[in-house]
């Protein structure tokens, strides 16, 4: 009998302590993402916005966030960077010639599309301090841009400046006109 006391004992009190633990799952730390998405597909309300979160958002640049999407190009401004980024506004996408942005994102000219826009990324900050006269910037595609200050403000090439955003990766040049390689 004492042996049985000495087995059934301590086992009675395991699953008595087993019974009585918490059974709560916890949250993942992160949500899975597919292996095809990209760094625009990670999610995260807490931290600074990227260039393409804040571009997203931004209800003055859903010609340019369409652009990037059809170049596929979303995922390379969600990099680190840090980039600076001439955004034109959908005002400055209208004044092109009617046709051009359909043109554009065709799937036979995604070339000519991502030659366009990455004229408007240099890789690197440039913020407004550093902008002297006729500072030139070799862009992405490989083609210069020439920031100046001029009694309009800001500009780069002939496009003028008319807002500054600071991102988590990077700076963006709010324009009012779209720069043509």
């Amino acid at each position: 009998m004492k042996n049985l006391v000495n087995v059934v004992m301590p086992v009675t009190l395991l699953v008595a302590a087993m019974a009585c633990e918490k059974t709560t799952q916890q949250e993942p730390l992160y949500t899975e993402v597919s292996s095809s998405a990209g760094q625009s597909a990670v999610k995260d309300e807490e931290s600074q916005k990227n260039i393409v979160q804040t571009a997203v958002t931004s209800p003055e640049h859903k010609i340019l966030v369409a652009a990037l999407q059809a170049a596929k190009y979303s995922d390379a401004l969600s990099n680190a960077g840090p980039f600076t980024v001439f955004a034109p506004t959908d005002e400055a996408f209208s004044k092109l010639p009617d046709g051009t942005i359909d043109n554009l994102v065709k799937p036979e000219n995604i070339s000519k599309l991502q030659d366009i826009l990455e004229y408007h990324v240099y890789v690197g900050v440039i913020r407004e301090s550093m902008i002297q006269d006729k500072l030139t910037l070799n862009q992405v595609n490989g083609k210069n841009v020439t920031l100046a200050q001029d009694d309009r403000g800001l500009t780069v090439n002939d496009a003028r400046i008319v807002a500054t955003v600071q991102t988590s990766n990077g700076i963006i040049y709010v324009i009012d006109k779209v720069l043509l390689p």
